[in-house]
């Protein structure tokens, strides 16, 4: 027979898992109208990598101190997440520390876990110090509003008060029980200091506690899609989706290679496109509707932790690109017309992703050097998106530097990048 707390806490799951799955199928819905990127195969190297990159952090500790903290809140919530299993657990069931029948994994677990909560809530502190007080170029940039600080100011608060009212439960569970399960290395030496405390009162902030924490979760999880934190669910897949291929390599469009290899060919250079074969609908990317896949995720999975803009050339020596800000455009576009897209292919509220958010001047500001997608922890893949950017402006509007042009001009006219024809190029040496 459920009693009320199992009842109210059903409820609440329920809730919560609705919340969430609706705010994933409007997620989902904006990934069908996202453009194919590249096959996914070599699935022995993408867990290499996911275990290497995402789950040992390796990455972050390119930033010792920061990259540390980081790794150990990042460890410690893996920890902590199967605690919060076995609470949805005991509030369904009724039950109390129902895992404890696993023995010594659960004593290694739920001491790790207790040890994790003192931990993270320290860092998390320092990471609320680092972000109000302390000035940090890279935590700042023209593309971070107030909106943005405060986003990730309220996900750090929620952490913090799910540390703390964790370690408040792992207390007076031990205050309130002389014979606990578990073993808690931090909180049984706090526990002692409430030994005066009378027993109801022990209980009443127990349950408080655990209330307070398994609430929170349920709210923070449905905060996250909607947050630059939604990267603690996205920042896994997306590096296991990341490209294999060796950063500077530059992928053609296989529209235009096709047609090149049909010129070449005097058999087929007049030859009629087959039926099936639908005309590319864009080169390159203008708006949301051009966005792959991958240059979606990326957006999801970004942290606006800003390495990738404080190692970028272009950036230090003053220009307008931030890697940033282009990833952070991608998520900021989607919102504001991928759900319009869902319900009508043909929407268009007059603006594009180029010009509108994206000026001409930061997409050719980059000197496709890498530099902020082999900095990312999460292996977003920023160049790859501005050449495709680039692509629509060069193939579709013609709108290159005039120093391109001239090189394709050159090009097409003497069949290389100079303005001297072949016949003409040895006399310098005259």
């Amino acid at each position: 027979m459920f009693d009320m707390s199992q009842i109210i806490f059903s409820v609440l799951l329920l809730i919560t898992i609705g919340v969430f799955a609706y705010s994933a199928y409007r997620i989902y819905q904006l990934f069908r109208l996202t453009k194919p990127a590249y096959p996914v195969k070599d699935f022995g190297k993408r867990i290499k990598r996911t275990i290497v990159n995402a789950f040992f952090q390796e990455r972050i500790f390119r930033n010792r101190i920061a990259g540390f903290m980081h790794a150990m809140v990042f460890w410690g919530f893996c920890l902590i997440l199967l605690g919060s299993i076995e609470m949805v657990i005991d509030g369904i069931a009724g039950t109390e520390r129902v895992l404890a029948s696993l023995g010594i994994v659960y004593d290694i677990i739920i001491g790790a876990g207790d040890v994790f909560a003192y931990i993270i809530a320290v860092f998390i502190i320092v990471f609320i110090f680092r972000r109000t007080v302390l000035n940090i170029k890279r935590l700042h940039g023209k593309e971070l509003q107030k909106k943005n600080h405060m986003d990730a100011l309220v996900a750090l608060s929620f952490i913090l008060i799910l540390m703390l009212t964790l370690a408040g439960m792992n207390i007076f569970y031990i205050a309130g029980h002389p014979d606990y399960v578990g073993i808690y290395p931090v909180s049984a030496i706090l526990a002692p200091l409430f030994s005066n405390v009378s027993s109801n009162t022990v209980f009443l902030i127990h349950d408080i506690c655990w209330w307070s924490h398994i609430i929170m979760i349920f709210i923070f999880a449905n905060v996250l899609p909607y947050s630059k934190h939604f990267h603690i669910f996205m920042s896994i897949p997306n590096v296991f989706f990341s490209r294999l291929t060796p950063l500077g390599k530059m992928t053609n469009m296989d529209s235009i290679t096709k047609e090149v290899k049909l010129m070449m060919n005097p058999e087929t250079a007049f030859a009629a496109a087959p039926e099936n074969e639908a005309a590319p609908t864009r080169f390159g990317i203008l708006d949301a509707e051009d966005i792959t896949w991958k240059n979606y995720i990326d957006s999801l999975a970004c942290t606006q932790c800003g390495r990738c803009t404080a190692v970028c050339p272009a950036n230090i020596t003053g220009k307008e690109l931030s890697p940033r800000k282009m990833v952070m455009n991608i998520r900021q576009r989607m919102k504001m017309k991928g759900h319009h897209l869902v319900n009508n292919p043909d929407y268009s509220d007059g603006k594009t992703l180029i010009r509108d958010l994206i000026k001409e001047e930061e997409i050719w500001a980059c000197t496709t050097c890498n530099a902020c997608a082999k900095e990312c922890p999460l292996n977003i893949d920023h160049p790859t998106f501005i050449l495709d950017l680039r692509r629509y402006l060069v193939m579709e509007e013609s709108a290159a530097p005039a120093a391109l042009n001239a090189i394709f001009s050159n090009i097409e006219n003497n069949g290389a990048p100079w303005q001297y024809s072949n016949q003409d190029r040895l006399k310098w040496t005259e």
